[in-house]
C-alpha cells in the first residue's frame, strides 16, 4: 500500500472526530461525525441548448436546469467499515510473531473489503437477474396477448372483406347483366337506325362512302367486304343511317314537312342556305311550303353538275367546231364553182414598199408594173408561173382574206409554193402578218 493512501486515510478519520453535525453536506467536504451528505453540487446545473427556427440561423441558449431532489446518502466512517467488515487473520508468512505491522493488517483489510465487495455484487447481481427474468415473463406475456389480439382483429376484418366482396360481387353481376341490356337494346336502336342503298351504275365503294360522308373502311367493315372485293349492280350495301335518310341523301331530294325551315334543313344536311336557293332558284325572301320538293346541294350532287356541265360546254365547243368546218367546206365549194377549178396550198407572207424589202425602186413591180398602197397584189414565186399555170395578171382568191388578188410581181429564184401578200406602206401590218400556210384558188 503507498504512503499516500495511509495518509488519507488517517486525514479522514481526524476529520470525523472533529464533525458531530447531522447537517446534510456536499459529498466532497465530509468530515468526521457526518452521517448524511448530497451528491449533487450546491450550484446550479447549466447546459446548452441549440435553436433552429425556419429561414434563420442556429442560436445558442444557455438554459438554466433546475437542482434534482436532494438525495441524502449515509457516510461510514473507515473505523466502522473495519469493525464490521475486516476481520484480521494472522500471516502465514509471519506466524509465531506476535507483532504485526500496520502496513499488513491494513492490506489485509483490503482484500477483506474486495472479497466482500464481490459477493455483494453477485448478490446485486442475481437479485437483478431475477428482477429482469420476471419483467421478461411480464413482457412476452403482455406480447402474447397482444398477438392473440390482433390476430382476432385480422379475422375479424378478413370476414368483414369477404362479405363486402361478396356484396360487390353481387353488385359486379347485376351491373354487367345492366350493361348486356343496355348493350342490348342499342343495338335494336342502330338495327333501326341503319338503311339500305341499291348500287347503281357507276358507282364504287368509295364513291358510295363520300356520298354518305362516311369511311369507306367503315363500309367494308358494316358489309363484311374485303378489301379487293368487288361489288354488283343491284346489290343491296349496308349504311349507317336511317332509311329516309339514305333515300334523301341517295336522290339529294327533300320534301318539305311542317315546322321545317331552310336554317334546320341546311344544318341537317350540313350545307348553306344560300346553295340551297342557288339550286332550288329562290329568291331571297321566298317562303317554302309544306310538300315542295328541294334538291339539296350535297357535294357528290356539286360535283356531279359540275362534271355535267363540263360535259355540255364540251359537247357546245364540238358542235361550233363541226359548224365551223362545214361553214369553210362550204365556202370552199362555193369559190371553187364560182371562180376557179385550180387550188394549191402555199405559204403566204407580207412585204411592203420599203428599200429593206424590196430593191431601190419600191413602187416598181417584176414586169414595170406600176404599184401603190391599197391595191390588191400578191408576188409569186417562179414555180408557180411555169408549173402551175399562173401568169403576169392572173386573179386569185386567198383562203381566210375577202376579195380577189392579182398576179403583179415574182419572187426570188430560191422559193418554192409561196406568195407575197402587198401590205403598201403599213409595214406594222406585215410583220404582223408574219407567215402562214393558206389556200390558194385560181
Amino acid at each position: 500500500m503507498s504512503k499516500s493512501y495511509l495518509k488519507f486515510l488517517l486525514l479522514s478519520l481526524l476529520l470525523i472526530d472533529f464533525t458531530s453535525a447531522k447537517v446534510t453536506v456536499d459529498c466532497r467536504v465530509v468530515t468526521g461525525g457526518i452521517t448524511e451528505c448530497n451528491p449533487f453540487t450546491h450550484k446550479f446545473l447549466k447546459a446548452k441548448e441549440v435553436k433552429y427556427t425556419k429561414d434563420k440561423q442556429k442560436l445558442i441558449v444557455d438554459k438554466t436546469l433546475p437542482v434534482p431532489k436532494k438525495i441524502p446518502l449515509k457516510v461510514v466512517s473507515v473505523v466502522d467499515i473495519i469493525e464490521k467488515y475486516v476481520t484480521v487473520e494472522d500471516s502465514m508468512r509471519f506466524k509465531g510473531s506476535k507483532e504485526i505491522s500496520s502496513e499488513n493488517v491494513l492490506l489485509q483489510e483490503e482484500k477483506n473489503i474486495s472479497k466482500k465487495q464481490l459477493e455483494i455484487k453477485e448478490q446485486n447481481s442475481s437479485k437483478n437477474i431475477e428482477k429482469f427474468e420476471i419483467a421478461r415473463k411480464i413482457f412476452f406475456e403482455k406480447m402474447r396477448k397482444v398477438k392473440i389480439e390482433s390476430e382476432k382483429k385480422r379475422l375479424e376484418a378478413l370476414e368483414i372483406a369477404k362479405e363486402e366482396e361478396k356484396k360487390l360481387e353481387v353488385l359486379r353481376v347485376a351491373e354487367a347483366k345492366e350493361r348486356k341490356n343496355l348493350e342490348k337494346e342499342k343495338e335494336k336502336e342502330k338495327e333501326k337506325e341503319k338503311g339500305f342503298y341499291t348500287i347503281q351504275r357507276g358507282d364504287s365503294l368509295s364513291t358510295i362512302a363520300s356520298k354518305f360522308s362516311i369511311k369507306t373502311a367503315t363500309l367494308r367493315s358494316l358489309n363484311n367486304l374485303k378489301n379487293r372485293s368487288t361489288i354488283q349492280i343491284g346489290k343491296k350495301l349496308l349504311i349507317p343511317y336511317a332509311q329516309k335518310r339514305v333515300d334523301i341523301i341517295a336522290k339529294a331530294e327533300y320534301c318539305v314537312k311542317a315546322g321545317d325551315s331552310l336554317n334546320a334543313i341546311a344544318r341537317d344536311f350540313n350545307v348553306t342556305v344560300t346553295n340551297i336557293k342557288k339550286f332550288n332558284k329562290l329568291k331571297k325572301n321566298t317562303m317554302i311550303r309544306i310538300g315542295q320538293k328541294l334538291s339539296l346541294p350535297l357535294p357528290y350532287k356539286i360535283a356531279e353538275e359540275k362534271a355535267l356541265a363540263k360535259k355540255e360546254a364540251l359537247k357546245k365547243k364540238k358542235e361550233r367546231a363541226k359548224r365551223k368546218k362545214l361553214a369553210r367546206k362550204n365556202k370552199k365549194v362555193k369559190m371553187i364553182r364560182g371562180f376557179g377549178k385550180r387550188k394549191l396550198r402555199v405559204t403566204a407572207t407580207a412585204y411592203s414598199s420599203h428599200r429593206r424589202q424590196t430593191d431601190k425602186t419600191p413602187f416598181l413591180a417584176a414586169w414595170n408594173n406600176r404599184i401603190r398602197p391599197g391595191m390588191k397584189i400578191i408576188a409569186v414565186s417562179r414555180d408557180m408561173l411555169t408549173r402551175y399555170g399562173l401568169r403576169n395578171g392572173s386573179k386569185v382568191k386567198i383562203g381566210g382574206l375577202s376579195g380577189y388578188y392579182t398576179v403583179r410581181d415574182k419572187m426570188n429564184k430560191r422559193f418554192r409554193k409561196r406568195i407575197d401578200i402587198y401590205m403598201g406602206i403599213n409595214r406594222r401590218r406585215a410583220l404582223r402578218w408574219g407567215r402562214r400556210s393558206v389556200m390558194l384558188y385560181w
